[in-house]
């Protein structure tokens, strides 16, 4: 896929790995501003469960 992707970007490697770049970075800010403020409340991180009873180590 990769292969596919940089044959079809214009440019001489210069170019290429610049316009690469500018859009591994855009696929960076959609994720972080919008896939992942989504997804957030759907993944179980915040459902951490805290034994106060016996037995544990001081």
């Amino acid at each position: 896929m990769y292969g596919w992707i940089w044959r079809h970007l214009p440019g001489n490697v210069w170019v290429r790995a610049v316009i690469s770049l500018v859009l591994v970075l855009a696929v960076v800010y959609v994720l972080f501003q919008y896939v992942f403020p989504w997804a957030e409340p759907l993944l179980p991180f915040g459902d951490v469960t805290v034994d106060g009873g016996e037995g544990g180590t001081r």
